[in-house]
């Protein structure tokens, strides 16, 4: 059975809504956790040292040897929870794309996992960031395709034609 569901997309690309939206399709309860959930868990302190977590006028990401050290010892958590019976959806942006997916293969090793693309056309991505208005102006459009690179999948979906319901009722037929 598929223990683990890593959707990679840039933000806005709609990822937090197919996961609000494959909570409610699939059968049976599954953790939500993100790169957001890391983020906000850390201390404001680490969105204003070198160390930690910055973001550029431009929209790009700038993470220091800080944040590494706890993203890796959260996405080693997010792999003992799956590995002690939670099923767990992940939203995630892979800012380093093959290296970023690496990281996480590494962690969850022998777990079952769907990995899941989601794209989403920059410019519809960036109209939605400033829809939403929390994020910097510039991470949609910048993170739209790097995210990709060099990244294997099971499955895509494209949530600049789809629904975030469409998009979860396909994830959701092909966890087994």
């Amino acid at each position: 059975m598929t223990q683990v569901i890593v959707l990679n997309g840039g933000s806005s690309s709609g990822k937090s809504g197919i996961v609000r939206c494959l909570q409610a399709v699939l059968p049976d309860p599954w953790l939500a956790l993100g790169t957001d959930t890391l983020v906000e868990a850390m201390p404001v302190s680490m969105q204003s040292s070198d160390g930690g977590i910055g973001f550029a006028p431009d929209g790009e990401v700038i993470v220091g040897q800080e944040f590494r050290t706890l993203e890796a010892a959260w996405i080693e958590g997010v792999a003992a929870m799956a590995r002690a019976g939670a099923r767990v959806v992940v939203d995630e942006v892979f800012l380093g794309g093959a290296d970023s997916q690496q990281r996480w293969r590494k962690a969850l090793g022998t777990l079952r996992v769907l990995w899941v693309g989601v794209r989403c056309d920059g410019a519809v991505a960036a109209g939605r960031e400033v829809a939403r208005g929390d994020r910097t102006t510039g991470m949609a459009a910048s993170q739209a395709d790097v995210v990709h690179q060099g990244v294997d999948y099971d499955l895509e979906v494209d949530t600049a034609h789809t629904e975030s319901m469409e998009c979860a009722r396909t994830i959701a037929a092909h966890v087994t």
